[in-house]
């Protein structure tokens, strides 16, 4: 499969992509730990049907130790029993975050005051951002249907 677009020859996605990955790297020293960044950004990927980050986020995970159940388990954390209360409360608020299209409404209170309840207000900040930056990411990567399985652990940092 070869992508539509090469980002990295467009002069105009090469000023973008500089800031977007400056982002990135800005979220990932956030308040938020980088375990629950990781779930976050592989769920939000596996929704939007992004290989090349659910490629990334798993590998980049694995490196840094997470194990492969939770990592396989991502994709149904509800019925799962290896996540802690506060990385189910960041699912939920990046699920209902990612799927404001579908109708439901947005992020429901319920969902919102879960998360606040595990995460002060900068933690939250952050994980909204995350969110939001992950699915700019991931219609990127689909739109122009970038090829996965390449990626090797920390190429991009």
């Amino acid at each position: 499969m070869d992508a539509r677009l090469n980002y990295f020859a467009s002069p105009t996605a090469g000023k973008v992509i500089r800031y977007v990955m400056s982002a990135g790297k800005t979220l990932k020293e956030g308040p938020v730990p980088a375990a629950t960044q990781e779930l976050v950004a592989l769920r939000v990927s596996q929704i939007n049907g992004c290989a090349v980050c659910i490629d990334m986020h798993t590998k980049d995970a694995a490196a840094a130790g997470e194990t492969a159940v939770r990592l396989n388990l991502v994709a149904a954390w509800r019925e799962a029993t290896v996540f802690t209360e506060a990385e189910r409360a960041a699912l939920a608020l990046a699920e209902q975050g990612t799927r404001v299209a579908d109708g439901a409404g947005g992020v429901s209170d319920e969902v919102w005051a879960y998360a606040a309840k595990h995460y002060d207000e900068e933690q939250l900040t952050a994980l909204v951002i995350l969110v939001s930056f992950m699915n700019m990411v991931n219609r990127l990567n689909v739109v122009t249907q970038q090829p996965a399985g390449s990626y090797e652990p920390g190429q991009f940092h």
